[in-house]
């Protein structure tokens, strides 16, 4: 780069990071220049910049999109701890931007939701959830295999410590809920978005329950049943393709029911039809966990969402109190709220470290692009959890049956290495 230049984008990253107060960082371009934030100090991580079009996409007004899509494509690069980036590209986000880009970023959004309503139909019906829930998890198993561990719990993780393996993590959070379900041998349990079938080889396994499983993904629902098979729970345990909303041939069907990373995908509109209809599942006296990602009603909400492009199309969180309201409204009664918050980003953590130790083995079953968009994702998700954006929420509920809630007085059975219940039911 001519020294006039290197004058000119020395300037221009001045005036851009003049009021960056995060981790020290470093940029590094095409050619080999270097700028580090604060030269005194010892970078947290390089941002690599491929070329002068990364650079213009920093300088002019970036966003969540724009940043995302740079890294997708290998304009822009991460060197060194991915998770202290999101400073740098939370401070980017929040600069002022003019009303010029704000309106030409709002085209922009509209053509894209426009394309798919076209192509998929209206947000939250039944067949663009399904087309929403297949592009997400319709990648091969292999590909999720090496970091999700031997469970394949595609979900919070519950850690006792903060140095529990990530297998023993997701043991110990598909068993934390079937205590807090009190789940019984040969009682009817459903779970609602069963993913590859944990929870309910686990309910079936563990707890001798007669286990039920549905899911929009059909490559999810395949994997389940070969579990299921190669477990030799058949006769327990089952899992079909069915969307939550024709389930009502099943009303008052099951004793337990649980909600494992299904809120997210249900939407605002949809959740008093979502909880009236999990009501009618469970038979008077039953009880419900959910399990689900909120928002902080205090976060920014993102126009030009990453995730919404890339990970989770249509994809909107609501906030605690809109589960609980709308449950509530519904006739179930709350019992227990417990947030996972950290929880949550150990998870991701430990997903991310995976996907990194991996990445050659996932690059046979995914494209590159697709490896560094859940890469970004997981480890965004992890800095959005760390700042308390977002969180994670058991949710306990009761069908009351003449005011009787079947719950005993006091948790200790949740933590006992027996698992019986104590106390007295009220």
């Amino acid at each position: 780069m001519p020294d006039s230049l290197q004058a000119q984008t020395q300037k221009m990253l001045a005036e851009l990071f003049g009021n960056y107060t995060g981790p020290a960082f470093a940029i590094r371009l095409w050619d080999g220049w270097r700028w580090i934030s604060r030269p005194n100090e010892t970078p947290a991580f390089t941002v690599v910049i491929e070329s002068p079009k990364a650079l213009a996409t920093l300088a002019a007004g970036p966003n969540e999109l724009t940043l995302g899509e740079a890294f997708i494509h290998r304009d822009i690069d991460i060197e060194g701890d991915i998770f202290s980036v999101f400073s740098v590209g939370e401070y980017l986000i929040n600069r002022p931007r003019t009303l010029v880009r704000r309106t030409a970023d709002f085209l922009l959004r509209m053509a894209a939701r426009s394309k798919r309503w076209l192509h998929h139909g209206a947000r939250h019906s039944k067949a663009r959830d399904r087309f929403s829930i297949q592009y997400h998890y319709d990648q091969p198993v292999a590909f999720f295999r090496p970091w999700l561990g031997s469970t394949l719990a595609y979900s919070c993780a519950y850690f006792r410590t903060a140095s529990d393996p990530l297998d023993l993590a997701q043991e110990q959070k598909l068993e934390i809920i079937c205590r807090k379900l009190r789940l019984e041998p040969m009682e009817r349990f459903l779970d609602i978005g069963c993913g590859w079938g944990s929870l309910v080889l686990h309910a079936a396994g563990n707890h001798s329950a007669l286990a039920h499983g549905i899911t929009l993904s059909r490559i999810q629902a395949d994997v389940a049943l070969s579990r299921i098979d190669d477990a030799r729970l058949g006769q327990r345990c089952k899992v079909e393709l069915r969307d939550y909303r024709d389930c009502g041939h099943l009303a008052g069907t099951f004793d337990k029911i649980a909600s494992v990373g299904m809120i997210e995908h249900v939407g605002f509109k949809n959740l008093p039809e979502y909880f009236r209809m999990v009501y009618g599942l469970l038979r008077p006296g039953g009880s419900l966990l959910n399990h689900g990602i909120v928002r902080s009603p205090n976060s920014p909400t993102r126009e030009d969402s990453f995730i919404d492009r890339y990970v989770f199309p249509d994809g909107r969180l609501v906030t605690v109190s809109d589960v609980i309201n709308a449950a509530e409204s519904a006739g179930l009664e709350v019992r227990d709220v417990e947030n996972l918050r950290e929880h949550y980003e150990l998870t991701l953590r430990s997903w991310v470290e995976g996907l990194q130790q991996n990445q050659e083995t996932l690059r046979n079953f995914v494209p590159e692009s697709t490896y560094r968009i859940w890469l970004l994702y997981m480890a965004g998700s992890a800095a959005a959890f760390r700042r308390g954006d977002i969180a994670i929420h058991q949710i306990l509920f009761s069908r009351p049956e003449n005011g009787r809630s079947g719950m005993p007085l006091v948790r200790e059975d949740w933590y006992s290495t027996c698992g019986q219940a104590e106390g007295v039911e009220v």
